[in-house]
């Protein structure tokens, strides 16, 4: 893995990091300090690296997609933005928010979800940060893909927020751009899946390689294909909606988290 000076204002932070995905390129409820522009031995990630305070504690915010989503999820570079947030800005945990579709039953348009397993069906994606001419293969043990603290952390924060949220769910992570058809969802679910997202990996992993505490709030913006309202298509001004309503509900859980682990 490349080794890094880092630069002197970034030495001493150690906060907690929001990673932002469709329909989240602020955190409403950040008391921005400062932004910062970073180059990793990876490239540049997905924007300015955004600092501040959610009441006492301090974060680092980063928008999946860019601040202008102009970035699809196959062509996010998921190891500049793991490296900036872990090695440059010192986050001692990583909170994703991401939106996907409902596959099983009593995961609609709306709840939240805090997954505790994935299933990958991306490609072409750089999967690892130890490669390389000469660099020794290691295997990471990915068992349980999410920190199970905290997960704990996110429900608590959930609970004392009054917000409900899922206790757990399968994430499958789908190449994307375009949406799945009614059949792969229906495969999806016969291997287990519950929700389907499209960049849960490889960012989940890759933080797991930098030994970083990983966990993902997962806000159902609609029914997978050939589910619901979305048996014969995805209405995306409905999409549109649930998220403007729901992920007000999942800065109130990120709100809840920072008080709580300070």
């Amino acid at each position: 893995m490349p080794m890094l000076e880092l630069p002197e204002n970034f030495k001493e932070f150690h906060m907690l990091a929001v990673i932002g995905g469709s329909g989240l390129t602020q955190l409403a409820n950040l008391e921005v300090t400062r932004r910062e522009v970073v180059r990793t031995p990876f490239g540049e990630p997905s924007g300015a690296l955004t600092f501040g305070r959610v009441g006492c504690q301090e974060v680092v915010f980063l928008a999946r997609h860019g601040y202008g989503h102009t970035i699809p999820p196959h062509r996010v570079n998921y190891r500049a933005n793991l490296w900036a947030l872990a090695r440059m800005a010192g986050a001692r945990g990583i909170v994703s928010v991401a939106s996907v579709g409902g596959v099983r039953a009593d995961m609609k348009p709306g709840t939240l979800v805090v997954p505790d397993q994935i299933i990958d069906y991306t490609w072409g994606r750089n999967v690892t940060f130890h490669e390389g001419n000469g660099t020794q293969v290691v295997h990471t043990d990915f068992t349980e893909p999410y920190d199970g603290n905290l997960r704990r952390q996110l429900l608590a924060a959930a609970e004392s927020a009054g917000e409900p949220m899922v206790d757990g769910g399968v994430y499958a992570a789908t190449q994307g751009p375009r949406l799945e058809t009614a059949a792969e969802v229906n495969r999806i679910e016969r291997d287990g899946a519950d929700l389907i997202g499209m960049t849960g990996m490889p960012e989940a992993s890759l933080a797991r390689e930098l030994e970083v505490p990983y966990a993902a709030v997962c806000v159902v913006a609609n029914w997978a294909a050939g589910r619901g309202d979305s048996t014969h298509n995805i209405d995306f001004a409905q999409i549109e909606e649930v998220l403007q309503v729901s992920l007000g509900r999942a800065r109130r859980v990120l709100e809840h988290l920072c008080a709580e682990s300070r």
